[in-house]
């Protein structure tokens, strides 16, 4: 027992102290035990390198180079309009680094640092896009490295606008003319494509949102890996939405937008107004309907229960309630301002046997001949007009945009966010005409790393980190908060096996006296089966007796009560008698 005990004792230490190297590693560590356990005969991981694009593009952006971002990407120092001060400025923190779980070494990516601020950044395309007879495919990679609580990781494509070139003034209220990516907050997810289609007849501008994916999205935000969205938007008026490379969301910039590109042909008049003897209602009270006579809307609903006698012990000349007979008037009692004192109530104290005390009042019972107020049925309304619309006019304001693809041209991409969880990470945008252009950039990068994690994955420490969700630390944390009862309980069963050694049970010796017993049988039965026929005796039933009684003498010094019935009835051992 004491053995089992120190085994499992040991065993228990042996898995704190791993899992608080767990918790101490950092997530580098852990990567590279990840790649130590690749079998010896694979070949080793390619080292990472740089994606390029295999044709010219509008951006093609990996952010491996940090004095190229610097260059390249604007920060922004705007303030939003009418919020307050404190939380105006755009003063989140973007930074070129690593991913936390990060499989392709020297792989960076631009991060999201705070949370809960105002964050904005932007970057000039190579050339303005102008939506004519080549699609636009807009490309990028996000991680939510902490999960997502509440906000967005979309990106902007700004609108071509000379009164808003400026970068270093990119906020909220920049013109843009798409909209795209993931956002959420609580149990609200989405995967926005919004774009801003400009009236021709007035130049207005209004945002149509692109109706919801049909596949679920709360894993994206959720497990910590890297995704990758992609919007074609063709110029036969026709989108696509991937994530991961699988369509998600598809359709017609015609028809599955709210609201609608085109307005309706007829509107309802607004100067329109419904008639006054217009009449809606569908049924009405049958006005040949009368009251019948033995109809009563008096009969009240209850009515008291004749049959109702008054239990047996009612006390009905004794109160429910008695002053108390130990209350005192105060001594500041001043009957002039506080008037005639009275001593509380409290229950009669003879009434907490008795069934009831004071009048007795029969119980109430439902009126049989109740009927309340008599109504006239309905019937159809003879004069039923149906439900009033105003009449339809023509919309003074109709168009008919054949082609909502022609959208306002793009010159720069940016990210406007808030987020209330912190460290997310975008790599590798790209903005293209070409969608195999795009589809060999996420061979380069996506793909890459997505076989890389699917690798990963399958080590035993990869598989252990995924149920973790890649938190170590907490989930060691938890292990050894769990393991202090145990401990304590092992700890418990030491200290009684120490004691049970020192102090050896009932149960011990009545063991150890058995065995005496058996090996003592054996012996003489040895004996007997030695010594030949023809020499040996009768054995004399009093000397039996006596030497039995002499090995339970002995045996009652250890065994309890029970042992020496047992022995006593056994009886001694008694030889055949000789034939001869």
């Amino acid at each position: 027992m004491e053995k089992l005990t120190i085994c499992l004792l040991f065993l228990v230490s042996a898995s704190l102290l791993g899992h608080v190297h767990s918790t101490q590693a950092t997530e580098a560590d852990i990567d590279a035990e990840v790649v130590i356990e690749n079998e010896p005969d694979e070949p080793p991981v390619a080292t990472y390198e740089s994606p390029r694009p295999i044709a010219p593009v509008l951006l093609a952006e990996n952010f491996d180079d940090k004095d190229q971002f610097e260059k390249t990407w604007v920060k922004s120092q705007a303030k939003k309009e009418d919020i307050d001060e404190d939380i105006a400025k755009y003063d989140g923190v973007w930074l070129i680094e690593e991913p936390k779980r990060n499989v392709e070494g020297a792989n960076l990516g631009l991060v999201l640092k705070s949370k809960a601020r105002h964050a904005a950044i932007s970057t000039v395309l190579e050339k303005p896009f102008k939506f004519e007879d080549k699609p636009l495919v807009v490309q990028y990679e996000v991680i939510f490295q902490e999960g997502q609580e509440c906000g967005g990781a979309y990106l902007k494509l700004l609108s071509l606008d000379f009164k808003h070139k400026d970068l270093n003034n990119f906020h909220d209220k920049t013109p843009y003319t798409i909209m795209f990516g993931p956002d959420k907050c609580g149990g609200d997810h989405k995967l926005h494509f919004i774009f801003r289609h400009k009236n021709p007849l007035n130049g207005s501008v209004e945002e149509k949102h692109a109706k919801k994916p049909n596949e679920r999205l709360e894993d994206f935000f959720k497990d910590k890996q890297p995704h990758l969205y992609t919007l074609i938007v063709r110029p036969d008026n026709t989108f696509v939405i991937k994530v991961d490379g699988t369509i998600v969301n598809e359709g017609s910039l015609l028809d599955d937008f709210t609201p609608p590109v085109n307005p309706p042909l007829e509107i309802e008049d607004p100067n329109d107004k419904q008639p006054e003897d217009w009449d809606e209602r569908e049924k009405i009270p049958d006005p040949t309907a009368v009251k019948p006579d033995d109809w009563d809307e008096d009969a009240p609903a209850q009515i008291i229960d004749e049959s109702d006698v008054i239990p047996d012990g009612w006390l009905e000349n004794e109160p429910a309630t008695i002053p108390n007979p130990e209350s005192v008037k105060p001594e500041d009692w001043d009957e002039e301002m506080d008037g005639e004192w009275e001593p509380p109530e409290v229950q009669n104290p003879k009434c907490v046997t008795a069934p009831g005390c004071g009048p007795y009042k029969k119980r109430l019972i439902s009126n049989p001949k109740y009927k309340g107020k008599w109504l006239p049925p309905l019937i159809n309304n003879p004069n039923y007009q149906g439900k009033w619309k105003p009449r339809l006019i023509h919309n003074p304001d109709y168009f008919n945009d054949e082609n909502p693809f022609k959208m306002t041209p793009i010159y720069a991409l940016g990210f406007e966010l808030w987020s209330m969880s912190p460290d997310i990470l975008f790599d590798n945008i790209i903005v293209a005409d070409d969608e195999y252009v795009a589809e060999k950039w996420a061979e380069q990068t996506f793909e890459v790393r997505k076989r890389k994690i699917a690798k990963d994955a399958e080590t035993w420490w990869g598989k252990m980190m995924k149920m973790m969700n890649y938190k170590p630390g907490w989930w060691a944390a938890y292990f050894v908060y769990c393991s202090i009862p145990i401990s304590i309980y092992i700890c418990f069963l030491i200290s009684q096996a120490r004691k049970e050694m020192k102090e050896p049970s009932k149960n011990q010796y009545e063991a150890d006296t058995d065995d005496l017993i058996d090996s003592n049988k054996e012996n003489v039965d040895d004996v007997d089966e030695e010594e030949p026929e023809e020499t040996k005796e009768p054995i004399d039933e009093e000397t039996t007796k006596k030497s039995s009684g002499k090995e339970e003498l002995e045996n009652s010094k250890i065994i309890e009560s029970n042992k020496e019935t047992s022995s006593s009835t056994e009886g001694p051992r008694r030889r055949k008698p000789n034939k001869e």
